[in-house]
């Protein structure tokens, strides 16, 4: 997909950082492509997420619902 933005005062790279944090705010876009859109790899766009407050939207609730549910795959 192109898009096509007017002159702004903002690199491309900016822009782009900007999109991918919000659409992954929003859940919008998985972590891997908003890291790939943002042109950084997974652990420097996690980096720019805690450094801008944005959640991974984990909470400690849903890691015991995982381990519950490994317990019930693995029949423990």
């Amino acid at each position: 997909m192109t898009l096509t933005l007017p002159d702004m005062p903002m690199k491309e790279e900016d822009i782009r950082l900007e999109l991918a944090c919000a659409l992954y705010s929003s859940r919008k876009l998985a972590r891997g492509l908003a890291a790939n859109l943002a042109g950084l790899d997974t652990d420097d766009f996690e980096r720019e997420l805690q450094r801008r407050g944005i959640s991974n939207g984990c909470q400690p609730h849903d890691l015991a619902d995982e381990v519950d549910a490994l317990n019930q795959l693995l029949g423990r």
